[in-house]
């Protein structure tokens, strides 16, 4: 088979840890091509990342899974390999639509720890009741993380910090509320443009603001997901990010 590798990395501070650099080593390490070899899998040249992006992402939110992707849709893979399950996905569900969408299209998925991720079979229910556990137990990591961060959060709004991540498009951070960002604003208004006066579709939205150097927030060009969600709520402003502060 042709496989394309996934490499997916949270935070900065994973770059300096089990980060991309150490998990394309992985994902091209001598077993993992011999491996390949002995099965008559041929690893491609191209291995996609998505640098800062959480696993709790669907894959329209990841540009590097979302090319992957496409390769298994256009056939120019049969499958896709990463270095663990948890790469693909943080949480149960996503998991399960990013395995369910390769295997839609006659994709194969492949962890260099474990081999391959097979389809369900109504025979083996074993099968999906193992792959699913590991996905909650990837799930309950990420939430006894975020419930640390939330901890720490609260304690630096106290003393009257910022304790938030990045606002969504078209905001920004200001004094502890969200102001408008006028290059995103700007960006939101022609896409608003695209869709409502030439009645494009999300995908050629994406094609078109790519082609006039606009950007998005995070990576390096649109996605048709990214677009939609941009534009489910053109004109509200998003509430302040800070929790409200404790009474005594």
């Amino acid at each position: 088979m042709r496989l394309v590798g996934y490499i997916r990395v949270s935070t900065g501070r994973q770059l300096d840890g089990y980060g991309l650099d150490v998990q394309e080593k992985h994902v091209r390490q001598k077993h993992v091509r011999r491996w390949c070899r002995e099965g008559g899998h041929r690893l491609g040249r191209t291995i996609y990342r998505d640098e800062g992006r959480s696993g709790t992402l669907e894959s329209a939110e990841r540009p590097g899974l979302a090319d992957a992707l496409t390769e298994i849709e256009d056939g120019t893979a049969d499958g896709i390999i990463a270095p663990n399950l948890n790469r693909f996905a943080r949480t149960l569900v996503v998991q399960e639509a990013i395995l369910a969408q390769i295997w839609k299209h006659g994709g194969h998925a492949f962890t260099a720890g474990s081999g391959e991720v097979h389809p369900d079979d109504p025979d083996d229910p074993m099968r999906t009741a193992m792959r699913q556990m590991i996905g909650v137990f990837a799930q309950l990591e990420r939430s006894m993380i975020a419930a640390r961060l939330r901890r720490g959060r609260r304690e630096k709004a106290e003393q009257g910090g910022y304790t938030y991540g990045a606002p969504p498009y078209g905001w920004r951070a200001h004094q502890k509320e969200l102001a408008e960002a006028e290059a995103e604003q700007a960006a939101r208004a022609r896409a608003r443009q695209l869709r409502d006066e030439d009645e494009l579709s999300f995908r050629e939205i994406a094609a078109v603001l790519d082609a006039e150097g606009i950007r998005p927030k995070r990576g390096d060009r649109w996605h048709p997901e990214t677009v939609r969600r941009m534009l489910a709520n053109p004109t509200d402003k998003p509430p302040t990010l800070y929790p409200r502060q404790r009474t005594s």
